[in-house]
């Protein structure tokens, strides 16, 4: 999987960015904040400035697309929302792009429904349920939107466990005694033998 891109922004539209990185040209969709995130870095550089944008890399059977964005939080809140039933990738990216991830996160944890439905196609079920299904989670989003990489690497093992059915408490429970040090999948082991 592409964690991110480093390279030279060569293109950029309200939602795609083309980054090249050794001779290769990535394209990204991306949300309406990362354009503007984009925008401000090439007003006045150089006529290709050099970028990092966080991926997510979706692969189907017809086409495989990287999502790009600015900053981890706002990845983190993607993946978050994508993991929603009903809610896929174009509709996360579209829910980003309404609102910023502060708004968003905000109004998950007061269970907002209607500030939520404010993003085009979320109609009040999907609302709902993001609201319901995110409420306790989106926490992860300020802890990854930190330079700490040992939460952040916490919150992907969180992620991870609670995926593969662990209840979110106890996997909670079981990484907080582990070394931040560890990677991701060293987490993981270590938790799946303690679980």
């Amino acid at each position: 999987m592409i964690e991110y891109l480093n390279g030279l922004l060569t293109a950029l539209e309200p939602t795609r960015a083309v980054v090249e990185c050794n001779g290769v040209g990535y394209c990204m969709e991306i949300t309406l904040s990362s354009y503007d995130q984009l925008q401000r870095t090439i007003s006045g550089a150089t006529p290709q400035p050099q970028v990092k944008l966080m991926a997510h890399e979706v692969i189907r059977e017809d086409e495989h697309l990287l999502y790009g964005f600015c900053d981890e939080a706002e990845r983190a809140m993607f993946r978050l929302l994508i993991g929603v039933n009903g809610v896929g990738a174009a509709t996360a990216r579209v829910m980003l792009s309404s609102m910023t991830v502060d708004e968003l996160r905000d109004a998950i944890a007061t269970q907002n429904v209607r500030l939520i439905q404010r993003a085009k196609g979320i109609g009040a079920k999907t609302a709902q349920r993001i609201a319901l299904e995110l409420q306790d989670k989106v926490g992860s989003v300020s802890a990854a939107s930190r330079s700490d990489s040992g939460s952040l690497a916490r919150e992907e093992a969180l992620t991870a466990l609670t995926t593969l059915g662990f209840p979110r408490p106890a996997a909670t429970k079981v990484l907080q005694s582990l070394s931040p040090t560890l990677s991701v999948e060293e987490m993981i082991k270590e938790a799946l033998k303690a679980l």
